[in-house]
């Protein structure tokens, strides 16, 4: 059975592995330990955005070096990038004072990795560029992009993977839709990191990670 992985990365990053020691992931054999045998990865797409670099000058590094050891091994991968957008918004006080009810902050949001995903989802069922497709996110507005393609395509397959180890559950919103959930357990994460180094390369793990 062909399979495409949908990855929304930040989604992902924050459910699975940020302040783990398992950042050094090897996506492809994560989703070839979830999957029964007769799934073939043939597509991984991870839907991410690049770092500021802001509050740690470093981030962006580490986040390049990893994308670098994800191209290197992963012939199936393709990393599709949104972008980060700040600005000044204003919101009520939790608790307001007298004379400031209101403050103004800067917001910042990774805009275009979920629309991004959405579109790829549907447009690749239209292509007929899977036969399973296997969402690894809890965002609900990706609902409406799984009910379409079930009504549209019935014989495909929807999955959905959700992180365990942070004690979440599954969108309801999401799981309705799939054919089956997955749980992403931490002993997943851990067994499944990549080589460092990256053979054939000079590509090293960020020593601070």
């Amino acid at each position: 059975m062909r399979t495409s992985i949908f990855i929304d990365g930040f989604n992902f990053y924050y459910a699975a592995v940020k302040g783990t020691a398992h950042k050094w992931l090897d996506l492809r054999q994560v989703f070839a330990t979830l999957l029964q045998a007769h799934h073939r990865i043939t597509a991984i797409n991870y839907y991410t955005a690049q770092v500021s670099g802001q509050r740690d000058p470093q981030q962006p590094l580490r986040q390049q070096t990893y994308w670098r050891a994800l191209q290197a091994t992963t012939p199936e991968l393709q990393i599709f990038k949104g972008r980060f957008l700040t600005h000044p918004v204003t919101w009520p006080l939790a608790q307001p004072q007298p004379r400031q009810r209101y403050a103004t902050v800067l917001k910042t949001e990774e805009k275009g990795s979920d629309v991004n995903l959405a579109v790829h989802l549907l447009n690749d069922a239209w292509l007929d560029a899977y036969d399973c497709a296997v969402i690894v996110s809890n965002d609900s507005d990706l609902a409406e992009a799984m009910r379409l393609v079930r009504q549209q395509h019935p014989a495909k397959k929807l999955g959905l993977v959700f992180a365990r180890h942070r004690g979440g559950k599954p969108s309801y919103e999401l799981s309705q839709h799939a054919h089956f959930v997955l749980r992403l357990s931490e002993r997943v994460l851990a067994a499944c990191q990549l080589p460092n180094p990256i053979p054939g390369t000079s590509i090293h793990k960020p020593a601070s990670w």
